[in-house]
């Protein structure tokens, strides 16, 4: 038997399903190691949303239904429970340390010490109207063992434990949950963009040595830093390829969707190097055509790429970490695409960058080999991992249109 694995992306320019499939568990085999096949994959443009964050819910929802549908007509599946990504301005972390006694046994450190670890650790001050969404071991200490990845059987006095807590606002996770229940999906894990992103994309060497992956989307580009083989910072800010397309749109005086072809088309981030002689035709309001030079059109983007980078680097050095990244910065999300975006990278960081797709797909898989999609497959590999325990029901095909009609049916008035 197979178990089955949902993901759904929820971001600001589109809402990505996918349904995965995992090998069954041989004896003695890591849940990490399980192969990963796509079977199912439902796609939809984003509604209701801004900077990562639902702004209408009912619009949302009706998209979100979409999605799930075609999720489990292409699978097979109907399926009840996903994990859900999450991202906005309102997400914030920090790093916080657990203290406790070893339990007096043969078996040395257990399960149930760590568990008591990491409770006294996330014992951090948190506003009523915020909620703790991940809390990860970065390390651990055993007496004067510093430097512990997996305490489990070692022998000690006390168990030391430093964990990276990521929080978010209340509201928008009830938001999101709404949305979720709203079409028959019982949200079963929020996983930050990120931290899922670089379950896709990284290279165990690059979270050993020291790397940040920023996932550069519509509406925000999150960030996570990575070293010793875990994480160790995370950030979101809520500036990211709309931003770019708006700048363009307004220079231009025209629709957001010309100025969003018109990047995709001609965009470039090396006004340097392009011909200040090739120019193309646009179509602003008022109907009459105009030629735009693209060396004017990559100035313009090039500036805005400027100050995401920008905010990465402060982030960064206020963070503490600026030095801690040998391995430099992968980029992924849509606006990874634009050509020349590592150059702008490279130059403001000063650290090596690359744009990475998901790696190691199998199945149904053509569209996804895209850094537009890490957070899609990265929420399914989340799925698969050590820190994680999750396994989506999953039940006989039933009448897949009867989702979306059913939602439409109960947001619209009567």
């Amino acid at each position: 038997m197979e178990d089955i694995v949902f993901g759904i992306d929820i971001g600001t320019t589109k809402i990505c399903a996918l349904v995965g499939a995992l090998d069954s568990a041989g004896p003695g085999s890591r849940p990490g190691n399980r192969e990963l096949r796509i079977i199912g994959l439902g796609m939809q443009p984003s509604s209701g949303m801004r900077k990562g964050m639902i702004v209408d819910v009912p619009s949302a929802s009706v998209a979100l239904a979409g999605a799930v549908e075609a999720a489990e007509q292409t699978s097979g599946y109907q399926l009840s429970r996903a994990l859900v990504s999450i991202a906005g301005e309102h997400i914030s972390s920090t790093n916080n340390r657990g203290l406790v006694a070893i339990g007096r046994n043969e078996s040395g450190v257990t399960p149930a010490d760590i568990d008591r670890a990491l409770e006294t650790a996330q014992a951090i001050p948190i506003p009523s109207n915020r909620q703790i969404i991940h809390l990860i071991p970065r390390h651990y200490t055993i007496d004067d063992h510093e430097g512990v990845r997996q305490p489990l059987g070692m022998h000690g006095w006390r168990l030391e434990i430093e964990a990276h807590i990521v929080t978010a606002a209340s509201s928008a996770l009830q938001n999101l949950t709404h949305c979720t229940d709203t079409v028959g999906i019982s949200a079963e894990e929020m996983v930050l963009n990120a931290l899922a992103s670089a379950e896709a994309v990284l290279e165990p060497a690059e979270k050993e040595m020291g790397v940040l992956i920023a996932d550069i989307g519509g509406g925000t580009t999150d960030l996570a830093l990575y070293k010793q083989g875990t994480v160790w910072h995370t950030c979101v800010i809520p500036i990211g390829g709309y931003h770019i397309t708006n700048d363009i749109a307004i220079g231009l005086r025209a629709p957001y969707e010309v100025a969003e072809r018109v990047k995709i088309q001609y965009g470039d981030c090396r006004p340097a190097d392009i011909d200040p002689d090739f120019v193309f035709t646009v179509e602003p309001f008022g109907g009459e055509r105009i030629q735009v030079g693209r060396q004017d059109l990559a100035q313009v983007i090039e500036a805005r790429v400027d100050e995401i980078f920008q905010l990465i680097l402060k982030d960064i050095q206020q963070s503490g970490y600026d030095e801690l990244l040998p391995a430099g910065i992968v980029l992924t999300g849509g606006t990874a695409l634009l050509r020349g975006i590592t150059d702008v990278a490279e130059r403001v960081l000063n650290v090596p960058a690359r744009v990475a797709t998901p790696k190691n797909l199998v199945g149904m898989v053509d569209s996804l080999h895209s850094p537009a999609y890490a957070t899609s497959v990265g929420l399914l590999r989340w799925a698969t991992m050590d820190h994680h325990r999750y396994q989506a029901r999953a039940n006989v095909p039933g009448q897949w249109g009867r989702r979306v009609s059913s939602i439409i049916r109960t947001l619209l008035p009567g």
